[in-house]
C-alpha cells in the first residue's frame, strides 16, 4: 500500500509539474540570444520585444548578441542551453540557409523547440549612389558588362542574403563577387562606403538608409510590392519566379516544457498584436505574425529544404 501511494503521488508530480513549474517562471532574468551584431534587424526585433515581455514578466530580459558563423555560433549557444526558460533566441531566415551549408552540431528542425513566427518582411536589393544602375534591368546589364567587379555584401556567409545573391546570380546569368560581412550592420555600413557596391538585406534596417537618400533601392525580393517602398518594384517583375521571404521568429533549446513555451507564445502574441507595435512594425517593414509554434516550424521545415535545394542547384560550398 506504502508503495503504491508513492506511485500516485509521484504520477500526481508528473501530471501537475509542467503547470506548477510555470506557475513560479520567470524568477530570475532571461537570456535572449540574438545570433548578429547590433544593428541588424534580429537585433532590432529583439529590443523591441524584450522590454514588452520583461514587464509582463516582471524579469529583465537581457540581449546577448552572439555573432559569428552567419548566425550559427549563436544558435548552437541556445540549442545547447539548459531547457528550463531561461535562455532563448531570435533568429531570421538565414536560420533556415545557414542549415543549408553547414554540418550543424544538432538538427536545425527537429533538434530545437519552435515558440513563435515574430513577423515576415522581404529583402531589398540596394546600391551605392556612385552605382550607375536604377532598376534591376540595369543592374543585370551592367553586371554582364562587368562581370566579378561588383561587389555585393552579405550579412555572413551561409546567410540569407549570400544564398539570395548567389540565387539572383543563378536566375539572371551575372557575375556578382560574395562579400561576407558579420552581420547586417557590418554590410550595410560597407554599402554605404562604397566598399560593396550592392546589398541584399532586411527591410528592417535598410529602409532607413534609402530615405536618407545613402543607398538606392533597385527591386524588393517579396511578391507583391511594398507599401514601404511603393515605387519600387520586385524583382520578380523582372526575372519571373525570384522571391525570397524574410522572416523573425524564436525558439529555446528541445524539451523545453510545454507550459512555458506556451507562455512564451502568449506573451508575445499580445505584444505584436498592440496597436503601438504594429505601427513600429510596419514602420520597419514587417507584417506582425505569430500564430502557433507548430506554425513556425513549419515555416523553418520549409526554408530548411528550400535552400537545401537552392545550395544543391547552385553548387554553392562553404568556402565560397
Amino acid at each position: 500500500m506504502k508503495t503504491l501511494l508513492l506511485l500516485l503521488a509521484a504520477a500526481a508530480v508528473f501530471i501537475a509539474g509542467p503547470s506548477a513549474w510555470g506557475q513560479g517562471y520567470p524568477s530570475r532574468p532571461i537570456r535572449l540570444i540574438v545570433t548578429f551584431p547590433p544593428g541588424g534587424g534580429t537585433d532590432i526585433m529583439a529590443r523591441i520585444i524584450g522590454p514588452q515581455v520583461s514587464r509582463s514578466f516582471g524579469q529583465p530580459v537581457v540581449v546577448d548578441n552572439r555573432s559569428g558563423g552567419g548566425g550559427t555560433i549563436g544558435a548552437e549557444i541556445g540549442a545547447r542551453a539548459a531547457p528550463d526558460g531561461y535562455t532563448l533566441v531570435i533568429v531570421s531566415g538565414s536560420y533556415g540557409a545557414t542549415a543549408a551549408l553547414y554540418k550543424l552540431p544538432y538538427d536545425p528542425v527537429e533538434g530545437i523547440q519552435p515558440i513563435i513566427l515574430l513577423g515576415t518582411t522581404g529583402l531589398v536589393i540596394v546600391v551605392n549612389p556612385s552605382v550607375p544602375v536604377k532598376s534591376i534591368n540595369e543592374l543585370i546589364a551592367y553586371a554582364r558588362a562587368n562581370p566579378g567587379k561588383l561587389n555585393y555584401g552579405s550579412s555572413g556567409t551561409g546567410t540569407l542574403a549570400h544564398l539570395a545573391g548567389e540565387f539572383f546570380k543563378l536566375e539572371t546569368r551575372t557575375d556578382l563577387t560574395h562579400v561576407p560581412y558579420k552581420g547586417s550592420g557590418p554590410a550595410l555600413a560597407a554599402a554605404i562606403s562604397g566598399e560593396a557596391q550592392l546589398t541584399l538585406l532586411s527591410m528592417v534596417p535598410t529602409i532607413p538608409y534609402v530615405k536618407a537618400g545613402r543607398l538606392r533601392a533597385i527591386a524588393v525580393t517579396t511578391e507583391k510590392r511594398t507599401t514601404l517602398l511603393p515605387g519600387v518594384p520586385t524583382v520578380s517583375e523582372t526575372v519571373p519566379g525570384y522571391t525570397v521571404i524574410h522572416w523573425y521568429g524564436m525558439w529555446g533549446p528541445k524539451g523545453l516544457p510545454r507550459n512555458i513555451v506556451l507562455l512564451w507564445n502568449k506573451e508575445v502574441a499580445k505584444v505584436l498584436q498592440t496597436d503601438e507595435m504594429k505601427k513600429r512594425l510596419a514602420g520597419e517593414g514587417l507584417d506582425p505574425a505569430g500564430g502557433p509554434p507548430e506554425q513556425f516550424l513549419d515555416r523553418i521545415r520549409l526554408d530548411v529544404e528550400k535552400w537545401r535545394r537552392v545550395v544543391r542547384e547552385t553548387k554553392i560550398t562553404i568556402t565560397d
